[in-house]
């Protein structure tokens, strides 16, 4: 039974198959680095994972594809919950940006939409928006 089946629902589930998926990402190219292990060791910090958990992902065998949702509104709700992961302690580092950036094209955008996705989240989540921005989302 695949560790996901274990959650029925709820926030925990949902922290589960982001880390799984991050995982899946970060082994791509057949090794896990040592700057992806340390990202991913942070994420499954912010996630709550647990050390069994941690494990049982992290198996060859278990290989996690990206559940991509077919309504655009659901793909984007995915990259802003990967966003408040990422932006948790307040930063992000080069591997996080790197893996958002696989994430997105993951997810089923478009490489050219997926960079400019994410440049705009990273300006408003590091509070670097600007006033045509920050006004729109005041009066939306």
């Amino acid at each position: 039974m695949p560790i996901l089946d274990l959650y029925e629902h709820g926030e925990q589930r949902r922290n589960l198959a982001h880390f799984a998926t991050l995982a899946s990402l970060a082994a791509v190219d057949g090794e896990i680095n040592p700057q992806e292990k340390a990202s991913l060791d942070k994420f499954a910090f912010k996630l709550g994972i647990t050390d069994a958990e941690y494990k049982e992902v992290m198996k060859k065998e278990n290989k996690y594809p990206i559940e991509t949702p077919h309504s655009g509104e659901k793909r984007l709700m995915r990259l802003f919950d990967f966003f408040q992961i990422i932006f948790s302690d307040h930063e992000i580092d080069e591997v996080e940006r790197k893996m958002v950036e696989k994430y997105a094209v993951g997810l089923g955008f478009p490489s050219k939409k997926s960079e400019e996705i994410i440049e705009k989240s990273i300006a408003i989540f590091t509070g670097r928006i600007a006033f045509e921005d920050y006004q729109y989302l005041l009066n939306k």
